[in-house]
């Protein structure tokens, strides 16, 4: 095994919906990378969770855990120090599923925020299938089978980390017998088994998409189901044609227009990627008094983000061309977590009294 025990623990991970984006970069993965020296890391590629909205495209499910592990792999997970593994790889996951599922009220449960977002957003109605209340659930499960100390996490998956939280610490009072009133940070001196997780939430909590407003005039989020999202493996002329197209100020009609900063895309993601800060400020004033032209500041954004994401792409390449070593990285990841989850798992039913053997 390469798990370096004495390191706090950290898991985070992706549901396999296809390739990932800039979204998913400054939302957690660049954390990830960057804490692998300080943390034992887990990375869970939770391709159980896709069936929640894909249970009819079990193939798209499985092509999209092999995207990710080479996205992954791309861009600087290093399976020397971390494990990337398979969620459905990892049988305590859902019998712990069960168990915590018992530690959270349906109302409760009903209450979360992504929950109502997805079932709005998705325009279910009531046809979803008992699976997707379930995914928060397992969700928690994912987590605290592995009881990590930090989980990075874009900020809609906020929600999910309170209920993990609460999960946490009902199950140390209720089978560890951890005072109430403990504070979080003590759960485990105290006796408990899981600790109260702290999430780490990337340095831009909520990257827009390069399609501009939706129907209530917000901008939406960089997804590749909206088609508004700048992927890891893109090419320089697939992200040249995107930024182009990238929504700015609809109000300026030419270059010599003052134009607003404000909710536009374009600056957004100048001030998220572009190193350059004083040619950022210098640009912005001049782009509001009409002395700049979109597309000049369009040129110098798709120079900014080709050079991040151009060494990635390459890298991805390499990694397409040898599928074995890809597989073999997620089978030794998903080997070591399992002795993780189990120990987690057998420590879980000795408190619950349900270890007989």
């Amino acid at each position: 095994m390469t798990i370096i025990e004495n390191k706090p623990r950290l898991l985070t991970g992706d549901t396999p919906t296809g390739r990932l984006h800039l979204g998913h970069w400054v939302g957690s993965l660049e954390n990830r990378v960057a804490m692998q020296d300080e943390y034992e890391c887990y990375f869970i590629i939770a391709n159980m969770h896709a069936f929640t909205t894909r249970m009819e495209r079990p193939a798209e499910i499985h092509e999209s855990v092999m995207d990710i592990t080479m996205d992954y792999l791309a861009a600087g997970i290093d399976p020397k120090k971390s494990q990337i593994f398979v969620q459905s790889e990892i049988p305590a996951i859902s019998e712990m599923t069960f168990f915590f599922s018992m530690l959270i009220p349906y109302p409760r449960l009903m209450r979360n925020p992504t929950i109502k977002d997805e079932i709005r957003d998705k325009g279910l109605g009531d046809n979803y299938a008992f699976g997707f209340l379930l995914y928060p659930v397992g969700q928690v499960a994912d987590i605290l089978v592995f009881r990590p100390e930090v989980v990075p996490v874009g900020e809609d998956q906020i929600p999910h980390l309170e209920m993990t939280r609460e999960v946490a610490r009902r199950f140390n009072q209720l089978y560890c017998h951890v005072d109430p009133q403990t504070e979080d940070d003590d759960y485990i001196k105290q006796g408990g088994l899981f600790p109260v997780i702290k999430p780490k939430l990337g340095r831009t909590k909520r990257l827009v998409g390069t399609n501009g407003p939706g129907p209530d005039g917000n901008l939406l989020k960089m997804s590749k189901s909206l088609n508004n999202a700048i992927f890891l493996s893109d090419d320089a002329d697939t992200i040249k044609k995107k930024v182009m197209g990238m929504y700015t100020d609809p109000k300026r009609l030419k270059a010599t227009d003052k134009g607003s900063i404000e909710n536009n895309p374009l600056w957004i993601f100048h001030d998220t990627f572009n190193s350059d800060k004083a040619w950022v400020e210098e640009a912005k004033a001049r782009y509001q008094a009409g002395g700049i032209g979109d597309v000049e500041c369009k040129r110098r954004l798709i120079d900014v983000l080709v050079e991040l994401i151009e060494p990635m792409r390459l890298r991805r390449l390499q990694y397409e061309k040898d599928l074995h070593y890809v597989q073999s990285v997620l089978k030794e990841g998903t080997a070591n977590a399992n002795e993780v989850a189990n120990k987690t798992l057998l420590l879980a039913k000795e408190a619950m009294r349900q270890r007989f053997f």
